[in-house]
């Protein structure tokens, strides 16, 4: 979404537009996290196990909501991922200051 696109939808002027640009920008960053807690609530929360963090390997189920927050944390982490590739390196830092 262009700014233009944002304040013709919005109706608003140039520093609304773009205040609401960058809280979408930060808001993508949510999703990953939020999905995984859920993730982990609701496995830790699952009462129908007996015990969901000491499961054997033949009473491991694939249904239910776990998986599927799992799946959509990952589709989500793009946003994450962009993040973190470009954060500078550690060794550019060190080549830049032996350089200074």
């Amino acid at each position: 979404m262009t700014p233009d696109d944002a304040r013709s939808v919005a109706g608003a002027d140039d520093g609304g537009a773009m205040a609401g640009l960058v809280v979408a920008k930060w808001l993508r960053l949510a999703a990953t996290p939020s999905f995984s807690i859920m993730a982990l609530l609701t496995v830790a929360l699952d009462s129908s196990q007996p015990n969901a963090l000491c499961l054997t390997a033949g009473s491991l189920q694939f249904g239910g909501m776990a998986p599927m927050y799992l799946l959509m944390a990952i589709f989500h982490s793009m946003p994450w991922l962009n993040l973190v590739s470009r954060r500078p390196t550690l060794l550019s830092i060190t080549d830049q200051g032996a350089a200074a």
